[in-house]
């Protein structure tokens, strides 16, 4: 199987920070008991969140209305700021 690397992520996902959150919460999916979306025999679970994201199966979804903790978080680290 060929090797996964950041580069193929990065053609689906728009930067390095965004992946690493995605793929975190991919592996964590995963361990609690999801299907793989990929067939990725014998890997571990960060390299089939990788190789799900390279081949396009993981898509970003951003939330139009955040939760207000975290508008209260981003309001209270900017006053302190």
């Amino acid at each position: 199987m060929a090797r996964i690397t950041v580069e193929d992520c990065l053609k689906q996902v728009p930067n390095r920070f965004l992946l690493v959150n995605m793929v975190a919460k991919r592996v964590r999916q995963i361990r609690e008991g999801s299907e793989y979306l990929v067939s990725s025999p014998k890997n571990e679970d960060i390299v089939v969140s990788l190789r799900e994201v390279a081949a396009g199966r993981i898509r970003l979804k951003f939330e139009e209305n955040p939760p207000p903790q975290l508008e209260e978080a981003a309001e209270n680290t900017a006053t302190e700021e």
